[in-house]
This record gives C-alpha cells, sequence and structure tokens, in this order.
C-alpha cells in the first residue's frame, strides 16, 4: 500500500497491526541475541499482553507503564498497551530514580510491564505500588478503540522543572510515523536500525511507528555500540538508521568502517534530537558515503516535523529541513508570521500535534497560540522554505544586552578535528549579566588544550562571543537519546 504524502493515515494502531500481521513477514529483528519476532507472533502476543490487562480490570484509556530497554518483551508490552486501547507510558530508565517515580505517580498507572532488567530501577521508584505483569494470555474481550482515544504518555526531560506528560492519540502518533515515512519514502522493502530507545519519541516514532505505517521492518538493539554499529548494520541488511548528532559524532570517531555493500544499501542515516555540526556532516558523509538527512522534531509532535529531501533532493547543510505532513511556521512574539531570513520563534500545527499535557491545563494553554504549538526554538526560514535554527528561547546567552546563541559557538568548536563533543552555555557575570563558556570532550589520543580551542573560537567568532572558559570532560551530560543538555552542564562541572 503506497502511502498518501497528503493525507495521514486513519485508523487505529490496532488497525495497522492487523493489516501488518495479514501481510506477514518479520517485524524486528534483533542483532544482539540473533532473535526476529514475524508481524503475526507480534500482534498475536501483543494482544494476548492486552486481554490480560483488560482481564485485571485496566479501564480504557488508563495508563499503563511500560519499564523497559529496547527489547522483543518490551515491544510486545508496547504494541499491547496501543492495540488493547490503553495508555502506553514509556519510562525513561535514564531520567533517575526522582523522575521514574514522579511518573509512575503522576499517570496513575495502576499495572505495568517491568523488563527483567529493570526490576531493581523499578522497585526503586514504585512509591505508589504500581503491579508488574508480564506478558501472558487471558480470555477476556478488548476494548472498543476509536483514532481519537488517547495512545501515549510520554514525559519530557525536565531538564527547565517537573517532567511534563504529553498525551497522543492514535491518531497523531500514527501520523508521527507518517511524517517520516513519507519524508525518507520508506517502503515495504526497507528495514530501519533502530539504536535509540523506544522510551523516547525518536526511537518510538521514528522508528517504530515509521516501520508499521511504511509496512518496512526494523533491526533493533538494546543500547548503541559504536564498535559493533556498522556490523549489526551488515548483518540485519539495513537500508537507513535514525540517529543524534552525539551517535553521529562517536561513529565517526570510532574506527570500524562499513564494508561495500553494506555503504551500498544504505539510503540514508537521518539526525535529530539536537543541531547537527556541518563540520561533524560532512566529514561523516565523506568518510562512509552514507549521506545524512538532518531533521528535527518534539515529543509534543510525535518526532518529526522537519527533513531535509532525500538526494538527490536539495540538502541544505545545516537545516534540519522542510515542513513535511505538517505546517511551518516562524513568528514573532504577537503570533504574526515573520518574513523570509528574519528570526522568530518556530510554531508548528498538524495532524501530528498532541493532545495535550496531562492534568496541566496551564502548561497546555501555554504552549499553544492560535492553534498553533510553540516549540520554543529560534530560527530563520529562507526563501524556499528550509528552516534554519539558531537557539533555544531558554538557552540564550545574554551578555552585555547582546543575544548570542550556543550553536554558534559549538559549530566553531567543532570545527577541531579532535573534538567529538561540544556545547557552550551560560554562566552568571557581574560585568556582563552572562558570560560564555564551554564543555568538550576530545577523542582519547587528542594532545588539544583548552587555549587551543580559544584561540580558533577567537578567530571564526571574534572575542565578544568566544569562551571565556573551556572546560575538558571525558562525558557531557545527556538525555535518553543523546542529546547534550546544555542546562545542566553548570552544575555537572560544579559551577552552578
Amino acid at each position: 500500500m503506497t502511502l498518501s504524502t497528503k493525507v495521514p493515515p486513519g485508523g487505529t494502531v490496532r488497525d495497522w497491526l492487523a493489516r501488518r500481521a495479514e501481510a506477514g513477514g518479520v517485524a524486528i529483528a534483533f542483532p544482539e541475541t540473533g532473535s526476529e519476532i514475524d508481524w503475526p507472533t507480534l500482534q498475536a502476543e501483543a494482544l494476548a499482553f492486552a486481554r490480560q490487562l483488560t482481564a485485571r480490570g485496566v479501564e480504557k484509556g488508563e495508563s499503563v507503564a511500560i519499564v523497559a530497554p529496547n527489547s522483543r518483551e518490551g515491544v510486545v508490552a508496547l504494541y499491547g498497551a496501543l492495540a488493547g486501547g490503553f495508555r502506553a507510558t514509556m519510562i525513561n530508565l535514564a531520567a533517575g530514580r526522582d523522575a521514574i517515580a514522579y511518573a509512575l505517580d503522576h499517570s496513575e498507572a495502576r499495572f505495568g510491564y517491568v523488563h527483567p532488567d529493570c526490576h531493581a530501577l523499578f522497585d526503586a521508584a514504585n512509591d505508589g505500588g504500581v503491579t508488574p505483569l508480564d506478558p501472558g494470555d487471558a480470555d477476556a474481550p478488548l476494548h472498543d478503540l476509536h483514532p481519537g482515544d488517547h495512545a501515549l504518555l510520554m514525559y519530557t526531560s525536565g531538564t527547565t522543572g517537573r517532567p511534563k506528560g504529553v498525551l497522543h492519540t492514535h491518531s497523531s502518533l500514527l501520523a508521527g510515523g507518517w511524517t517520516t515515512a513519507i519524508a525518507h519514502e520508506l517502503t515495504p522493502r526497507d528495514r530501519g536500525f533502530c539504536v535509540l530507545p523506544v522510551y523516547h519519541i525518536n526511537g518510538l516514532c521514528v522508528t517504530v511507528m515509521g516501520a508499521l505505517v511504511s509496512g518496512g521492518s526494523l533491526a533493533m538493539v538494546a543500547r548503541f555500540s559504536a564498535s559493533r554499529f556498522w556490523e549489526q548494520a551488515a548483518q540485519c541488511r539495513v537500508t537507513w538508521f535514525s540517529a543524534v548528532p552525539t551517535i553521529i559524532s562517536h561513529l565517526l570517531h570510532g574506527e570500524a568502517e562499513p564494508d561495500a555493500e553494506t555503504r551500498a544499501r544504505l539510503r540514508f542515516g537521518r539526525s535529530a534530537s539536537s543541531a547537527l555540526a556541518v563540520e561533524t556532516q560532512s566529514a561523516f558523509e565523506t568518510r562512509f558515503s552514507v549521506p545524512i538527512v538532518e531533521t528535527m522534531g518534539l515529543t509534543e509532535t510525535a518526532a518529526q516535523i522537519l527533513s531535509n529531501p532525500l538526494p538527490p533532493g536539495l540538502r541544505k547543510i545545516g537545516s534540519p529541513g522542510i515542513g513535511y505532513g505538517c505546517e511551518v511556521e516562524i513568528q514573532d512574539t504577537t503570533g504574526t508570521r515573520v518574513p523570509a531570513g528574519e528570526e522568530g520563534e518556530i510554531v508548528v500545527r498538524g495532524p501530528n500535534v498532541m493532545q495535550g499535557y496531562l492534568k496541566n491545563a496551564q502548561a497546555t494553554e501555554e504552549t499553544f497560540r492560535n492553534g498553533w504549538l510553540r516549540t520554543g526554538d529560534l530560527a530563520r526560514m529562507d526563501e524556499d522554505g528550509y528552516v534554519f535554527v539558531t537557539g533555544r528561547l531558554k538557552e540564550l546567552i545574554i551578555k552585555g544586552g547582546e543575544n548570542i546563541a550556543p550553536r554558534e559557538i559549538d559549530e566553531a568548536l567543532y570545527a577541531h578535528p579532535d573534538v567529538v563533543e561540544a556545547a557552550a552555555f551560560a554562566r552568571k557575570c557581574d560585568r556582563y549579566g552572562e558570560t560564555v563558556e564551554a564543555a568538550v570532550r576530545l577523542k582519547g589520543n587528542s594532545t588539544a588544550s583548552p587555549a587551543e580551542l580559544m584561540d580558533l573560537c577567537r578567530q571564526k567568532l571574534g572575542p565578544f562571543k568566544s569562551p571565556d572558559a573551556i572546560h575538558l570532560m571525558e562525558e557531557l551530560p545527556k538525555g535518553p537519546s543523546g542529546k547534550i543538555q546544555r542546562l545542566k552542564l553548570a552544575e555537572a562541572l560544579g559551577l552552578a
């Protein structure tokens, strides 16, 4: 079945799972174990899990916690919750005990699936008495299900406050997979490589939902391994992968190489979650002969809102691309669209946008303006509709009254061949209000010094925007998707 590029898929996740089961074929391959699960088996095990929940008295739309890494059992539980008419509540395993406890409590989940590897983490955070269930079977009917029913509850990282529970319906969840499928022209012949956690919106919507609506398959690993990535890609014959800039940088600076057959088979890799440095993208493509398609998405939009076209379409390096499946504008503080080339906030509306935040009407109201979802990202749009992100509203460094986008400093630092990770951040300053500092991770054998990196920044940016200090770190703090958490750097360095 060919997907329309204008109309999002109708129906529910249960409907689409039934279509895939009827068509047959492999759904997911697991290179770490050498096992596979086909679509008919996935459907049967998911519906069995759903009936078990119904038999335990779980109501339609009720939260069901899923505490699992990428795994066969975790995917069965996810599809079981979705197909059963429940609210799949994805627990971020990297969030820490307090955030996990908050999500379990705030979601009001009474039952959940807990993977064997996660029992200690779950027990430490399970203050409210969520009852774990194993995938199983029971003779119970399924709830009626409609496209507008709740499907997913996913908590934001909470870097600037309490995590917010993002609510998606079956319609918006499927639309999230659809925006990926139409932008990347996914077909049943494609196999994606899922190295990002499914408890993050990128892993769940881009890869899992993307495969569901396109009819393709996945290779899935519990965790990313730079040393085994190309070997696993070859083993499972993947045709595309979704990653984040830190993963792309680690592959670029690693020793492993794809073989000729894998290079030829890979149509593209995609990058999302944060801006990809121009130098990193160019160096990756030069070394591996695999095009990288930069994209952009949010938890609130079921992942992707922007993407560059596939080759031979025009990819503008440094831009996450143009809108697919939704409307994207750049607006000023009054909600007025700004002319091409002028800076404003990225806003979006379309079928992939969330219903709202669970039990947080104020945050929902503040996030929407005249039907548009406000992303909090600053950007410019060119005459061709390509968006160029300039920074985050909450991450802007304001030095002496001048706005400095941290990404400018990041880009300058990534120009050094030994820089694997880089992030600029603000420090309070009596003279300027805020001043610029940066954290950097270098290759293992690098002899580069902070002074050398500061000189590089001064050459590229001038003295005003350049960091006053550069801190070398073994690892920069990251969220579950691999996105560097800029607002936590000062605390991680003991500077807060």
